[in-house]
């Protein structure tokens, strides 16, 4: 089951909101080299383009799919397929960009300065990562995958804290790192339609999971899933629910 760009960019309005606030604290004038690492479906990489119109923008991301979106409606930027654990600039850059990219990724202790190593002096690392782990959306998928008969595939596959606690990233980046900023922000979406928290997450954090099942399976997990969250997330009087979603980010200059 590949990624769906359809699929993710349904809520495009919510998930741009904290692209937006990680870009506009920025503290970068002037650019060369600038990439956007798990660009997805381009949206967020256009922007960058027009910040810094005479950077060279790169858009990196593992999904064909997402990159073939990308592809459909930009002009001047340079699009790489490429496993985003294992990337690393041909030379360093003044800008790497990931927005809810990097949460997909492990040993978070060896990335990060990894990626700080891929810098010019006095590069930013900008990054936004969702941090909801603790949450009803999440916490019901990993409830659901346990039981029978969905745990002997997808057990191995759930990744129950992805995004570590905020001083990890400080002991992580200080060494590396000339200035350095750690903020998180719950936001509130208002979502409408049926089942809406588990549309949300069917074009994120169900993707892995949903690809190990086949298609009968898929929406019986599907259904035991969406039972869960309508009691967590219960519609307002004006048939809107209230959707809480923490995210967590940082801007660290190189050194």
């Amino acid at each position: 089951m590949p990624w769906d760009p359809g699929q993710y960019l349904r809520f495009d309005r919510e998930r741009l909101r904290p692209a937006l606030d990680l870009l506009e604290r920025i503290p970068l004038e002037a650019a060369e080299d600038i990439v956007d690492l798990g660009c997805g479906p381009g949206h967020i990489t256009k922007l960058l383009q027009s910040r810094w119109p005479l950077a060279q923008v790169t858009g990196v991301d593992r999904s064909p799919e997402m990159l073939e979106r990308a592809m459909l409606s930009t002009l001047g930027i340079r699009w790489r397929q490429a496993d985003l654990a294992e990337w690393h600039p041909e030379q360093p850059v003044d800008l790497i960009y990931a927005n809810a990219s990097l949460h997909w990724l492990d040993d978070h202790p060896t990335l990060f300065p990894r990626l700080m190593a891929g810098l010019k002096p006095g590069g930013w690392l900008a990054v936004q990562m969702p941090r909801n782990h603790d949450r009803p959306s999440h916490q019901a998928a990993y409830e659901v995958a346990e039981q029978e008969p969905w745990r002997a595939r997808l057990g191995p596959l759930l990744r129950k804290q992805a995004v570590a606690e905020p001083e990890g990233y400080l002991r992580w980046l200080s060494p590396p790192a000339s200035h350095l900023e750690i903020w998180q922000t719950d936001y509130l979406h208002l979502l409408e339609g049926p089942d809406p928290v588990a549309a949300w997450t069917h074009g994120s954090l169900l993707v892995p999971l949903l690809e190990a099942l086949l298609e009968p399976e898929r929406e019986l997990f599907l259904e035991a899933y969406r039972g869960r969250l309508r009691s967590a997330y219960p519609q307002d009087e004006a048939g809107r629910t209230p959707f809480w979603f923490r995210r967590l980010f940082f801007l660290a200059q190189a050194r």
